[in-house]
C-alpha cells in the first residue's frame, strides 16, 4: 500500500526545539455515496461553467480571477501574487504559543481533525520529546497554521505514537447561543419527573464505542443504487404512522422506563414465578422422608 500523500509540511516548534512534522486528513468522504449531474436525455455527464453575471458569456479559465465586493457590485481584484505577498511565519510552522487543559476547550469550536506525524528521521527525537511531554502533563497545546491560504488555530494532543491536531473556529465563526436559548421557556418539572428520566437514562448507559455507528442512510442509498443498476424496479416504502394521541409527560416517562427496563423485570418475575415450585418440591421430599422413617 503507498504511503498516504501529506497535505502540509512545516515544522513543529516548541520553543527552541523544533523537527519536521507532516500533516494528513484524519478524517474522508470517500465512501460516502455521491450523485452527478446528468443529461436525462443522453445520459452523459453535465459540467458547469463560470458564466458572467451581467453579460451571460461563458468565461474561460485564463479570465478568472479573485475580487472583494467593496460595496453593491464593486469589486476590487486581488492577484495570486499578491496573496502570496501575506508571509506569515505560520505558513511553515506550528509555532505552539501555550498549553490548556482539554476539559476548557468548548467542543462548538472543534472543527478539522488531522493526523501529525514526524518528517523524516531527521527530528523524530524532539518529536518524541513534545510528544510525551505533552502526556505527562496531560494538556492540549495551542498553536498557529496555515492551511488553504487561511491561519488557523490548531489544537495538539498526543495520539497513539503520534499527535491529533485539530483546527478551531475563531469567535467570529460562532453563533451567539443566546439567540437561540433565551426565550426557552423555564417550566416547573416535579423531582419525580426528574427521577424517571433519570432511571431512563441509568437503563441506556454504554461506553462510547464508534464500532456501533450506522449510517442507516448511506446503506439504503448504496442498495437503491445497486437495484436500480441491476434493473430492479423500486418501490418507495410505506411509512408507518405515528399514533396522534397525547399522553401525559408523567404517563411518557413510566412508559418509557417500562420498556427501558423490561429485561430486568422479567428476571425478577421469573424468579418469583419459581418460588412456589421450589417449595413444593421441598415439600415434597420433606414427606417423602417421613413416610421412609415410619
Amino acid at each position: 500500500m503507498a504511503a498516504p500523500r501529506a497535505y502540509w509540511k512545516g515544522t513543529l516548534k516548541l520553543s527552541l526545539v523544533s523537527c519536521p512534522v507532516a500533516l494528513y486528513p484524519a478524517s474522508t468522504a470517500v465512501e460516502k455515496t455521491r450523485f452527478h449531474m446528468i443529461n436525462r436525455e443522453t445520459g452523459n455527464r453535465l459540467k458547469q461553467q463560470m458564466v458572467d453575471a451581467e453579460t451571460g458569456d461563458i468565461v474561460e479559465g485564463d479570465q478568472k480571477g479573485r475580487g472583494y465586493e467593496v460595496s453593491k457590485g464593486k469589486y476590487v481584484e486581488i492577484e495570486k501574487d499578491e496573496l502570496e505577498a501575506v508571509q506569515i511565519e505560520s505558513n511553515h510552522t506550528i509555532d505552539i504559543d501555550s498549553f490548556v487543559p482539554e476539559g476548557e476547550i468548548d467542543k462548538r469550536y472543534l472543527d478539522h481533525p488531522y493526523y501529525i506525524r514526524p518528517d523524516g528521521k531527521a527530528g523524530a527525537d524532539a518529536f518524541a520529546v513534545i510528544r510525551d511531554a505533552m502526556k505527562d502533563q496531560d494538556r492540549v497545546a495551542l498553536a498557529r497554521i496555515v492551511l488553504t491560504n487561511r491561519e488557523h488555530v490548531i489544537a495538539i494532543e498526543p495520539l497513539d505514537k503520534g499527535l491529533l491536531g485539530t483546527t478551531l473556529r475563531y469567535p467570529y465563526e460562532l453563533r451567539d447561543a443566546g439567540d437561540y436559548f433565551d426565550d426557552i421557556k423555564s417550566p416547573k418539572v416535579t423531582k419525580d419527573m426528574i427521577e424517571l428520566a433519570g432511571h431512563i437514562l441509568d437503563s441506556k448507559a454504554a461506553h462510547f464505542d464508534p464500532t456501533k455507528f450506522k449510517d442507516e442512510y448511506e446503506t439504503a442509498l448504496k442498495a437503491l443504487v445497486r437495484r436500480k443498476a441491476a434493473g430492479k424496479p423500486i418501490k418507495a416504502t410505506e411509512r408507518e404512522e405515528k399514533p396522534s394521541n397525547v399522553v401525559s409527560l408523567m404517563d411518557a416517562l413510566k412508559q418509557s422506563l417500562k420498556g427501558g427496563g423490561s429485561a430486568g423485570r422479567s428476571r425478577s418475575t421469573a424468579r418469583r414465578q419459581t418460588t412456589p415450585r421450589r417449595a413444593a418440591k421441598k415439600a415434597h421430599r420433606s414427606t417423602a422422608r417421613r413416610r421412609k422413617a415410619g
